[in-house]
């Protein structure tokens, strides 16, 4: 007998069984709006051209870099309904734990310091503050619940990521995140 309810939609992970997402590597991530809404500007002939919630989104990505040390970013591109990128960890947490943090009475909740999660959590935190302040509608989603995230294993997945990441617009009104096909 299944302990899920067949009428409620449930999550399936997404996260690699086992690994540590704190760990030095490459990773290529990607978020959408909340409902896909095409916010963050539209591709003209072929180029992304930002909106002003896309800037903040562009602002807030490059800041990241900025204010965490363990990271280096690579290529990324903000799209009218969704943001790829591809980020490396260059400096292991050595306090970090398998996946999130155990719950513990005493221990915080939240995502592992140093961690995809815990660059992710932020960074969407501040586009979502940022662009909710700008709009007046403070306390609502701008993301959606979760992101796609991939470990990149080798040389060969970095160069397909990344001209996957830079084409991107290019090839916008083929993408399946494109409103035609939703």
């Amino acid at each position: 007998m299944s302990l899920l309810d067949p009428d409620k939609r449930h999550r399936r992970s997404i996260r690699l069984p086992g690994y540590d997402y704190s760990q030095a590597g490459a990773y290529f991530v990607t978020l959408c709006t909340h409902g896909r809404e095409s916010l963050l500007g539209e591709v003209v002939d072929g180029e992304m051209c930002l909106s002003a919630y896309g800037e903040i989104v562009r602002e807030e990505w490059l800041r990241s870099a900025d204010i965490r040390r363990e990271i280096e970013l690579d290529v990324w591109v903000v799209m009218p309904n969704h943001f790829h990128a591809v980020v490396h960890i260059i400096e292991a947490n050595p306090d970090a734990r398998r996946g999130d943090r155990p719950v513990a009475p005493t221990t915080p909740r939240g995502p592992t310091p140093k961690s995809l999660s815990s660059l992710m959590a932020g960074f969407k935190s501040a586009v979502t503050k940022r662009i909710n302040a700008t709009r007046g509608t403070p306390g609502a989603p701008f993301w959606q619940r979760n992101y796609y995230k991939h470990v990149i294993r080798d040389g060969e997945d970095l160069t397909y990521i990344r001209e996957y990441v830079v084409n991107n617009p290019a090839r916008w009104p083929e993408n399946e995140n494109h409103p035609s096909r939703l």
